[in-house]
């Protein structure tokens, strides 16, 4: 069997990956998507089974008023004593000095739940990780925020005792284990045991094009006792720009039961518009930051190195000892007619879970209660899903009769707060019932059809929607029966909706892109927009 990358296609940052015996498990960021930390399973490394997001209720999270790219940065799933551990960060101030934040610990005997109520550890920096010694000690290890303005903001690699009878920190025992080197922007850091040495794996140079991954090593944990790999970078692609992967870095390294290593890391897949030279602009990544698997050796020395090079490769050769598993499920593409009363685990929500406060689900209908505007971090009704696919068509039918302007219903393209674009059916003074497109970059505000908007005939009680999209450019379209669909003569530049464009603005660029369904009645008086379906379909990854 070969591996595939990206091995999780979309929205899958961040990747912390363990062995429990023969299985493999994945944790990734969700940042202010709800429920967080996404969570996968393999045998093989080549296919992958959903499991339940961990973080599911608001006691293991409340993201309501987060900044967009705040909530959960990085979580670091780990097992021990025949439980996992999950330690992941609620960061509530993305731009500025400062990165208020919290590190939280929760508990589980099974990879499914439940999880035990959060232990709050600390606030010290983000990308905190729980290093099980071999001795039984325990250590948090994570990044450290630096506000003075006169130093630079991430202040090396800092490592404090955990005490897991009392369950908290023991502060006095803190100390920085590496400072990082020139590239700095150190973050993620995992510490690992193999032949007498502690290895370090630490991302740096930030999240974008320059991203690496760089190990250092000690005998001890003593303060800055590590030693820089002499061959980093461990793994980038700041030097390989004509790679299918770029952006690796970030990540975790795992063994086999036979003794083979992978590194899972993030990555983008950027592309192109057909105007623009290959190298300047690098690319825009519409599908976030995804996850990629390298294999692993180590030098006579005992310093690991990415196998094919440190800028990695697209496909790679299986575990020898791999278990065929069947991928669950079996396909990216998604079908809901909402017929169950709990919704398909594609789902998500914006900062906090689905409720009756946004609305409804099941016998074949989701019933959304509009609420703030898309622009809203405190009360919005909208679920969306990943783009998982460069080209897909998505599709759903709306019923909504929009009272005034103030209130609207249909489908929505999504990044964050300030970027997104939505086709909805809402009310004009003069024509009535309308359906209008309309962009939200960089927070101006576009309305394009205007006085053009198509008006809705009275006797049409649901109105079809759709969303084309095609790599660099989108569409979308309307029906009146479901049958003859109808193009809106607007085409929308998916740039906007990716990491690059965002990072232009904005210090919070890392999620991807959402597909999904919205309600608004920024009036303040729900009403409520009716939807029979989704329909989600991709036509392929190049």
């Amino acid at each position: 069997m070969q591996i595939s990358n990206p091995v999780l296609k979309g929205f899958y940052a961040d990747p912390s990956m363990i062995r429990v015996g023969d299985t493999y498990y994945i944790a990734n960021s969700t940042f202010e998507w709800f429920p967080g930390v996404q969570l996968h399973q393999s045998k093989d490394m080549v296919h992958w089974q959903v499991l339940p997001a961990a973080l599911n209720t608001t006691t293991l999270i409340d993201m309501r008023g987060n900044p967009a790219s705040g909530g959960i940065w990085a979580p670091d799933l780990s097992y021990s004593e025949g439980k996992f551990w999950l330690v992941y960060t609620d960061v509530k101030v993305v731009n500025g000095a400062f990165k208020d934040c919290t590190n939280y610990l929760t508990i589980a005997e099974d990879i499914n739940g439940p999880w035990s109520t959060p232990v709050k550890l600390n606030g010290v920096g983000f990308d905190a990780s729980l290093f099980h010694d071999d001795d039984g000690r325990k250590y948090l290890v994570q990044q450290t925020w630096d506000h003075r303005e006169y130093r630079h903001a991430f202040n090396g690699i800092t490592l404090t005792e955990f005490d897991p009878s009392a369950m908290k920190l023991m502060p006095q025992t803190a100390r920085t284990l590496w400072p990082g080197d020139k590239y700095k922007v150190v973050e993620g850091p995992h510490l690992y045991r193999k032949d007498g040495y502690y290895y370090l794996f630490a991302a740096e140079g930030g999240t974008s094009y320059p991203h690496r991954e760089v190990v250092a090593r000690s005998m001890t944990l003593d303060e800055r006792s590590f030693v820089d790999m002499p061959n980093n970078p461990f793994i980038t692609n700041f030097d390989t720009p004509e790679s299918y992967l770029q952006k690796q870095g970030h990540g975790a390294l795992v063994d086999t039961p036979s003794g083979e290593w992978y590194y899972a890391s993030l990555c983008g897949r950027p592309w192109h518009h057909d105007t623009e030279p290959a190298g300047d602009p690098r690319g825009w990544c519409t599908l976030g930051r995804e996850t990629s698997l390298q294999k692993v050796d180590w030098d006579d020395d005992g310093w690991p190195f990415v196998m094919g090079g440190h800028g990695g490769t697209r496909f790679v050769e299986a575990p020898k000892d791999a278990i065929e598993t069947v991928p669950i499920p079996s396909t990216n593409d998604q079908h809901d007619e909402f017929d169950s009363e709990t919704l398909d685990p594609a789902w998500n929500t914006l900062r906090v879970p689905f409720t009756e406060t946004m609305g409804t689900v099941g016998n074949g209908k989701l019933v959304l209660r509009g609420q703030g505007s898309l622009c809203n971090h405190f009360d919005l009704s909208l679920i969306a899903r990943r783009w998982q696919a460069f080209d897909f068509n998505a599709e759903t039918a709306v019923s909504f009769d929009a009272r005034d302007y103030q209130s609207m219903a249909g489908l929505v393209n999504y990044y964050n707060d300030q970027n997104w674009s939505w086709i909805f059916v809402t009310r004009d003074e003069e024509k009535g019932r309308v359906i209008e497109v309309a962009q939200n970059d960089r927070n101006h505000y576009t309305s394009f059809l205007r006085n053009a908007a198509v008006a809705v005939p009275e006797e049409v009680e649901k109105v079809w929607l759709r969303t084309k999209v095609r790599t660099s450019t989108y569409t979308y379209e309307y029906s009146f029966d479901g049958a003859e669909w109808i193009p809106i003569p607007v085409t929308l530049d998916a740039k906007i909706l990716s990491d690059d464009y965002v990072v232009q603005t904005y210090g919070g660029f890392f999620t991807g892109a959402f597909v999904g369904l919205a309600a608004v009645d920024y009036a303040g008086y729900g009403q409520e927009a009716t939807f029979d379906h989704f329909d989600y379909r991709e036509l392929g990854d190049e």
